[in-house]
């Protein structure tokens, strides 16, 4: 499936997306929880998450952050207070200092509460989607708080895309655990 381009394509990829997430984490071996993900003999997995995600409650609460940030950022703007998507004082080009910064607030969050508050994000991230036109999501200048691009693109950044960046980790991690 290509980037969805309509509304009930956003909903359909989010929510097969996130099944699939859930079907891995539904069948990873009991190692899979246990054992600390390490990714440093990958030459090709240098970018900085593959360092911070120490293990699956890390990357569900990354999901789960980033829902934050988009609902906040859509019930803010909706309710007439302009805000910007990353909060001060991030940017596109530090965000992952903000990454790093939501990691570090959720290092005694359990696996268990990572794992509800993930599902009820997401739960809340689709309502809200299912309020929004297929034109407010995919046409550009609909709102003047998404800029350039269509809060569609957004939502598909925080959902599908988030959640099939997810699944790939994971999928990583077992595969490590089993050339060890």
């Amino acid at each position: 499936m290509g980037r969805p381009t309509n509304k009930t394509d956003l909903i359909s990829a989010a929510n097969t997306q996130f099944d699939r997430l859930w079907q891995i984490i539904d069948t990873l071996p009991e190692a899979a929880l246990d054992t600390r993900f390490d990714f440093t003999d990958d030459p090709k997995k240098k970018e900085a998450h593959w360092q911070r995600d120490k293990n699956l409650r890390d990357v569900l609460i990354h999901l789960y952050e980033w829902h934050q940030l988009l609902l906040n950022w859509i019930n803010s703007n909706t309710s007439g207070e302009p805000a910007p998507f990353l909060p001060a004082p991030y940017n596109w080009k530090t965000y992952g200092d903000m990454n790093i910064e939501l990691w570090k607030k959720h290092q005694k969050t359990s696996l268990g509460d990572a794992k509800e508050m993930l599902l009820r994000s997401h739960d809340s991230v689709m309502r809200t989607v299912n309020t929004f036109s297929n034109r407010q999501l995919f046409e550009k200048n609909v709102f003047d708080w998404t800029g350039t691009t269509t809060l569609g693109s957004y939502c598909i950044s925080a959902l599908s895309s988030h959640y099939d960046w997810a699944t790939k980790k994971l999928k990583a991690h077992v595969k490590n655990l089993e050339t060890v």
